[in-house]
């Protein structure tokens, strides 16, 4: 396992390489031995973050089974666009609690934007520091700022 540690506007956060595949995003620093793969990964969040990159192109690891198809959905909402549990309950014909609990066991945030689902009268949460805080900043980054409770 190889990590790289990314320093964003929300504070410093690792991205995690293995197998060729970026498999998750710590929200605390950690040692850094980037990659090539984990140097591209914290490029894009940069231009992400300056507002430069609306689509992430990393190999992902997506996990399998409901969780894959989940983090598929999650990964498919378009830059500045939001989702509700609900929509996503629809979509993938299960209960809007599974759709809630997937997001929150995401383990790559923001690279599959989880942040962009949000409940039917409410934000919902976020696992990063801030919490729903950080969430709207992404939000509002993505320019979907309009479409907050």
């Amino acid at each position: 396992m190889k990590q790289a540690v990314f320093h964003s506007p929300f504070g410093p956060f690792s991205v995690v390489e293995e197998g060729g595949l970026i498999t998750r995003i710590d929200w605390a620093s950690r040692r850094s031995d980037p990659t090539p793969l984990l140097r591209e990964a914290c490029r894009q969040l940069g231009e992400y973050f300056a507002g430069e990159r609306q689509v992430f192109d990393l190999p992902l690891d997506f996990g399998a089974g409901f969780q894959e198809q989940m983090r598929r959905a999650m990964f498919a909402i378009p830059y500045g666009e939001t989702r509700t549990y609900g929509d996503l309950a629809r979509d993938l014909g299960r209960p809007a609690q599974a759709i809630g609990q997937a997001c929150g066991a995401n383990p790559i945030p923001i690279l599959i934007p989880c942040h962009r689902v949000l409940g039917a009268s409410s934000l919902g949460g976020f696992s990063a520091p801030g919490g729903v805080e950080t969430k709207v900043a992404l939000l509002k980054l993505e320019g979907a700022g309009g479409l907050l409770i």
